[in-house]
């Protein structure tokens, strides 16, 4: 069976790219396998290889388009670099995770292309920073790691969930984390900026938008926390070099298939006069 998925992938040829006329790309990073290392046989040094590839895919059709080496902008700026200028004119939007590599590739050979950061990737942000909280402030305050005597780290998934979709019960739980076991207000207030975020994500228009994050800006101040800093930097740099694009904005997870479907988008394009949303800004 693994000879036989093997063969099947050695052998899966890519379309005449540069034929095609994709209007939307997705382009995201995947680890293949575990890290390995190399000795060199005659300076006897040892050499850490990551094992990075990135795929580019076609948004609208789910038709893998490319894979590189590597993760920095390098790769994918040489496969865009390769294209012809007609093929890079006709793409309108791009999905990328928050990565500078590729943002800088982007900047080189697609720079009129609208640049969409996924919601994905903004909200795992967002969650890493709560449990970045939960687990220093276990340090700062009780001097050790989480056991599960602790509301906190016995409940830590519902800190994680979006405060709209839980029960009853679960909203109790969550209130218990908070009033037995969050003695300084961290956790809530980290918690609240996380839910802002969710709420920014969702607004359906540019004022909304603005609204929600100078609320937003005001809790991670309140907040005062290094993690929520870091996250609200990156929001920001997103929503600076972000555009406006065509709604409904893009997937991008579409570029984590390994077996990508079809699927018809009927966005209109971009340049039309369609009034920008916050989903064009962050898809």
């Amino acid at each position: 069976m693994v000879r036989a998925a093997v063969t099947e992938a050695f052998l899966l040829q890519l379309p005449d790219v540069d034929k095609l006329s994709p209007r939307m790309l997705g382009i995201d990073e995947h680890r293949f396998r575990s890290v390995r290392y190399f000795q060199d046989p005659a300076s006897r040094t040892w050499t850490r290889f990551e094992p990075w590839m990135t795929t580019i895919v076609d948004l609208d059709t789910g038709q893998v388009l490319g894979v590189v080496d590597g993760r920095d902008h390098k790769g994918v700026g040489d496969w865009l670099f390769a294209r012809p200028l007609e093929w890079r004119l006709a793409v309108q939007v791009v999905a990328i995770d928050p990565s500078a590599a590729f943002r800088k590739a982007l900047r080189m050979w697609l720079p009129r292309t609208a640049v969409a950061v996924d919601h994905f990737h903004l909200i795992s942000l967002a969650n890493q920073v709560m449990t970045e909280t939960r687990q220093n402030l276990s340090q700062q305050v009780k001097g050790r790691r989480g056991r599960a005597i602790d509301k906190a780290w016995a409940h830590r998934m519902l800190l994680l969930r979006g405060g709209d979709t839980l029960s009853c019960r679960a909203a109790a739980r969550l209130e218990e984390v908070f009033t037995l076991d969050d003695s300084t207000g961290t956790l809530r207030a980290v918690w609240k900026v996380k839910e802002q975020l969710r709420t920014l994500l969702r607004t359906g228009s540019l004022e909304e938008a603005a609204a929600a994050k100078n609320v937003l800006e005001e809790l991670v101040k309140a907040a005062a926390r290094p993690e929520t800093n870091r996250l609200y930097r990156t929001v920001s740099r997103s929503w600076k070099k972000s555009r406006c694009l065509s709604s409904p904005a893009p997937q991008q997870g579409r570029s984590k298939q390994t077996t990508p479907q079809s699927r018809t988008s009927n966005a209109p394009h971009a340049g039309t006069a369609t009034p920008p949303t916050t989903n064009q800004l962050f898809s």
